[in-house]
């Protein structure tokens, strides 16, 4: 699906045929057809050879597996896999990547199954088909240059999948290893929708998981499963575009709690702790709760990673028996901190800019406070001699 979504893209498929053409594919047996899914037109790509079975277009819903059939996948070994590569036509820093990621696998598989990373055969991936994929998104990958790649959350599917070593549950062991620290879901198909070779690719080049970016959208890719399913397309999407630098947009998560029996003094000690414990920000709204008893709104802003540690701090250190969250993007200013010198001494100044133009400038507190108390002059002079150094400085 992910070649299939590059193709679509424009990456030309003679150019495929003569980068995988080094790993002993017939330039015949690598093909795309144009396919719909669920109404949606998108490349399929199909491998056939070695063990890999043609695969015709399956009724709607009709389940299909990696498992064994009448056909046996080989079991290579890493060694042979970097040997295939080592032959392939990958620039050398493609080579490293294909055999770093081939590597991942089989530390993958190693741990699963309790042997060591030499010992390790990797079955359906270590058929020639799973190593076209690899190899080809490689190349492909190096072909686009993307500066900076971004993944949905990745639905896994449901249900169960047969693999070499018998029946297991979606996530197959390899992949749910693989997307270890990735945001996952799990929708209404019954199927496989996240295979190992998949979560290998898709965790190797996304930098980030989230919502789109902001970008200038240029082009659009769909790349198309082999299943058909009656309500949603099987296809992946890829978006390419030019980043927006007009809109730094950052993914953090909004956690609350209403508080409406605590001793009031807690609140204070609660701030501190939620910033020390990794928090952007944390800020208190009076409210009117139900039953007309006055309340306390906690709010939470943080990075999404610190959502689970952030809640069991505010379940241990406050009343409440209950939050909700949601992940959001913001957009912030540039900021630095930059010293100018008054009359009064050196004095900080918080600078924000936008596309480096500046937006907002303010004294820092502190140093105002601390030079106001030495001086015996209010703090809003010291406040206004900082403006007027920073901005004849910028005259």
């Amino acid at each position: 699906m992910i070649l299939g979504a590059l193709l679509d893209l424009g990456l030309p498929l003679e150019e495929l045929r003569r980068a995988l053409g080094t790993l002993t594919v017939d330039p015949a047996n690598v093909w795309t057809e144009r396919v719909t899914r669920a109404g949606v037109s998108a490349t399929k790509f199909h491998v056939a050879g070695e063990g890999v079975e043609h695969l015709h277009e399956h009724a709607p819903d009709q389940p299909h597996d990696h498992g064994p059939k009448n056909h046996a996948h080989p079991h290579r070994s890493l060694a042979e896999i970097y040997a295939l590569i080592d032959r392939s036509a990958l620039s050398a820093p493609g080579k490293d990547r294909a055999k770093q990621l081939f590597g991942r696998l089989g530390e993958a598989e190693a741990a699963i199954h309790g042997v060591p990373v030499e010992q390790v055969h990797l079955h359906e991936v270590g058929a020639l088909d799973s190593i076209v994929d690899i190899v080809g998104t490689v190349h492909a990958m190096e072909a686009f240059g993307a500066d900076r790649v971004v993944a949905s959350p990745l639905n896994v599917g449901s249900g169960t999948v047969h693999s070499a070593h018998g029946l297991y549950p979606v996530p197959a062991p390899a992949t749910a290893r693989l997307l270890e620290g990735v945001p996952i879901y799990s929708g209404p198909q019954k199927a496989e929708l996240v295979t190992p070779t998949g979560a290998l690719l898709i965790t190797a080049y996304a930098q980030q998981f989230g919502g789109v970016p902001p970008m200038r959208l240029q082009r659009t890719g769909y790349g198309a499963g082999s299943r058909k399913f009656s309500q949603t397309p099987n296809v992946l999407r890829v978006l390419v575009g030019e980043g927006d630098t007009t809109a730094q947009a950052h993914r953090v998560v909004v956690i609350e709690a209403e508080i409406d029996d605590m001793n009031p003094q807690i609140f204070g000690v609660l701030i501190d702790r939620l910033l020390a414990e990794g928090a952007h920000d944390v800020f208190y709204t009076s409210i009117q709760m139900k039953k007309n008893r006055p309340g306390t709104l906690l709010s939470i802003i943080a990075p999404p990673r610190e959502r689970e540690r952030l809640t069991s701090l505010v379940f241990r250190e406050t009343t409440t028996i209950g939050v909700r969250y949601e992940e959001m993007d913001r957009e912030c200013l540039d900021r630095e901190m930059v010293t100018v010198d008054t009359p009064l001494g050196r004095i900080g100044i918080k600078v924000a800019r936008r596309n480096g133009t500046v937006m907002n400038a303010s004294p820092e507190f502190e140093d105002c406070a601390r030079i106001a108390a030495e001086r015996g002059q209010p703090v809003k002079d010291v406040q206004a001699a900082a403006m007027k150094a920073f901005l004849d400085r910028r005259a």
